[in-house]
């Protein structure tokens, strides 16, 4: 069984900067969930620097304890976890990188352990649908942004962070009428923007319409989308408001709070979800480590679902 350090035994600031302090090991035996770090940040449009988002989330994850109070769960009392490290990228090449990834992956998923991927830009999504495909065919996505992420091309090209969900679906990893995006707002080029998604099989609850009908009413509407099919979560860091999350390359204002942004992810409690990635940290804009908090506060609430998972299949 692996679990964090116990840091009121041991200081917060003693050792190597792993998530949550968990033993830095890159083993598939005993654990039921990996961290992994995917550094890679060529698709970003704006700003760049998401290399080092996850080095920056694992920075401030050091504070984080092991009982979810929210939940009322121990997760070690029912798991073990390590950080497995980050996946080889190739920076300046999206496509190795793409293959690095799904290489990586594989010996994780073959083992039904569930994969907790911190970006990095959100073109790597893409890599690790391709990953889970291969066991699963294609997976329902529930992807929490302000940005549906499926333009045709950026500057021409077809690989970029705007686009993977796009490709996804053209791919066949995802199935899109089984997916829902939730978040969408800001400034667009026109309504297709959104439209384009909806066209393609996605179920898509902006902004104003997640104000107007809840939370508790969107989590209903997940649940009944995703229904009980193996299930990618994906979580921009931008789906928060910016007030709470300024560290990322492509704000957009009017978005939820970070208790909200914590809320969405445990509501997902229940849901056959295979695998997790939290994207677009930009430790460079992330004053007063705001965004970090909230990435690896939000991590915790990832790594509580299996827990709980596991607590239900244990009292089954």
């Amino acid at each position: 069984m692996y679990r964090p350090k116990d840091s009121s035994k041991s200081p917060r600031f003693t050792g190597p900067r792993t998530f949550m302090r968990l033993e830095q090991i890159r083993t598939t035996d005993d654990v039921d969930f990996v961290i992994v770090g995917v550094p890679f940040d060529t698709g970003a449009s704006n700003r760049t620097g998401q290399r080092y988002g996850p080095q920056h989330v694992r920075d401030f994850s050091v504070l984080l304890r092991p009982y979810n109070p929210d939940q009322d769960i121990n997760i070690f009392d029912y798991c073990s976890g390590v950080d497995y490290g980050d996946i080889d990228v190739v920076p300046g090449n999206i496509h190795k990188t793409y293959d690095n990834i799904v290489e990586g992956l594989e010996p994780i998923i073959e083992k039904n352990i569930t994969p907790i991927l911190i970006g990095g830009d959100h073109s790597i999504s893409l890599g690790h649908l391709r990953a889970f495909a291969k066991k699963y065919g294609p997976v329902s996505l529930v992807h929490f942004d302000s940005h549906g992420d499926t333009w045709d091309h950026y500057f021409g090209e077809k690989y970029a962070h705007g686009t993977p969900f796009k490709r996804a679906v053209e791919e066949g990893v995802v199935d899109p009428h089984h997916s829902i995006q939730i978040g969408m707002r800001g400034p667009l080029y026109g309504p297709e923007d959104i439209e384009n998604a909806r066209d393609l099989g996605y179920e898509v609850i902006t902004m104003r319409k997640v104000r107007e009908i809840g939370i508790e009413k969107v989590i209903e509407r997940i649940h009944a989308r995703v229904k009980n099919r193996p299930a990618f979560v994906s979580y921009d860091i931008d789906f928060l408001d910016p007030a709470y999350a300024p560290g990322t390359g492509t704000p957009e204002v009017g978005g939820p709070t970070s208790y909200e942004g914590l809320e969405f992810v445990r509501g997902l409690d229940g849901l056959n979800i295979v695998g997790f990635d939290l994207v677009e940290v930009l430790p460079s804009y992330d004053t007063g480590e705001i965004t970090a908090i909230a990435a690896s506060a939000i991590i915790f609430e990832m790594i509580s679902l299996v827990a709980l998972k596991k607590r239900r299949e244990k009292n089954n």
